[in-house]
């Protein structure tokens, strides 16, 4: 074959487009997923005609069950919330066949799975899917105490467990997941998933973040919580910032073997307020706000796919209360046109340019959000 300038100067140039696509991609591993929002004008929660969705919260929350022990706790402000946390955790334990000594309460499921990133990242690298919610890893990268070895994602956006597996030895610190996942809202089979985690969870521990777990059919087909039962080396958490309404009250909680919650109660630094405790308290068992929240989130949900639809926009199924879609047009232009009607949605993940995510939120401003879309979206 004859190399001529022509061919040398092609050669060149698909050579620095493939380091450049390499680049791009080694740049959004060190930003992470999950970059902080610009913070907002607004004190707590949206001004008016501002319409919020972009942070997976529920806006039908709190429920009155948790603002009337929320109130009782405020009138008694003064006093450290002594017994509270046990109180919570042995209903948590309870409702799941476990021991109140293999729950921890922390201040959103943030608190606790960073501390578990501090933790177990410095016993050796933290394998994750390369999409997942990875703010809390990447909090214990930052202050140089962890490493992130990220495994591909399927073409569908499920996890590439056999990829993940294949990374996963007695060096590694900790293996996480997201289940259902964000930002893709994606649930992985249960039986591929915990047939995997078990075999993971002989070399390491295996973390599988659930914040979404409440909002699918079958959750407890699906969650991982029946290996906590059965002894394996597995931390599942879970959060009230979600279904239950209460992102801005801060609590969380993981469930995990004995030991393994006492490492992680050693490491939390921050002590939970009586409010907080006295919120989730009140509307653990409401099932009554639990269902009406979940119908009014499915119903949005179903507003929102069937926009996409008559619009031709792809996207994946979700059993969370947010959408990971395509609009044809690069995410952050998407998410600024949408910036100028006053319709907040989250920009673009890592270097999955064409992504979008929108979360569920009152009925009327996804109402808002599918109507301003097809022309948002419009090249």
């Amino acid at each position: 074959m004859m190399t001529t300038r022509r061919t040398v100067l092609a050669g060149a140039a698909a050579l620095t487009a493939a380091c450049k696509t390499q680049q791009a991609a080694l740049d959004a591993e060190a930003r992470g997923a999950f970059p902080t929002l610009p913070r907002g004008s607004e004190l707590i929660g949206p001004q008016p005609g501002i319409v919020r969705l972009h942070s997976n919260e529920n806006p039908y929350g709190p429920a009155d069950s948790a603002l009337k022990m929320m109130d009782y706790a405020a009138r008694k402000g003064a006093y450290y919330a002594d017994e509270a946390g046990g109180v919570l955790a042995a209903m948590i334990a309870e409702r799941h066949g476990l021991s109140a000594e293999q729950v921890v309460i922390s201040a959103g499921s943030a608190e606790a799975l960073s501390a578990i990133a501090v933790v177990w990242g410095q016993q050796g690298p933290i394998v994750a899917p390369r999409l997942f919610f990875d703010a809390t890893p990447m909090y214990a990268k930052r202050l140089g105490l962890a490493d992130i070895q990220r495994a591909p994602m399927k073409e569908n956006f499920t996890v590439d467990l056999a990829a993940l597996e294949s990374m996963v030895d007695a060096n590694t610190g900790m293996v996480q997941l997201c289940n259902p996942n964000n930002p893709t809202g994606v649930l992985e089979s249960p039986d591929a998933l915990k047939a995997s985690v078990k075999r993971m969870a002989k070399l390491t521990t295996v973390v599988v973040d659930e914040a979404y777990m409440e909002l699918t059919d079958q959750p407890e087909r699906h969650s991982c919580i029946d290996l906590v039962r059965e002894g394996h080396d597995v931390i599942v958490s879970r959060t009230f910032s979600k279904l239950y309404g209460l992102a801005g009250i801060r609590v969380g909680y993981v469930i995990a073997q004995p030991e393994t919650a006492r490492r992680i109660a050693g490491a939390a630094m921050s002590w939970m307020s009586g409010v907080s405790y006295a919120a989730a308290i009140g509307c653990y068992d409401d099932q009554t706000f639990i269902q009406r929240s979940k119908q009014k989130i499915l119903q949005g949900r179903e507003m929102v796919e069937e926009t996409l639809q008559a619009a031709g926009m792809p996207y994946l199924k979700s059993d969370t209360n947010f959408v990971f879609f395509k609009s044809g047009i690069a995410a952050n232009t998407l998410k600024a046109r949408l910036d100028e009607k006053n319709i907040r949605i989250r920009g673009q993940y890592m270097d999955y340019a064409d992504w979008s995510r929108v979360s569920m939120g009152k009925l009327q401003d996804v109402a808002a959000f599918c109507t301003a879309l097809p022309a948002a979206a419009s090249a």
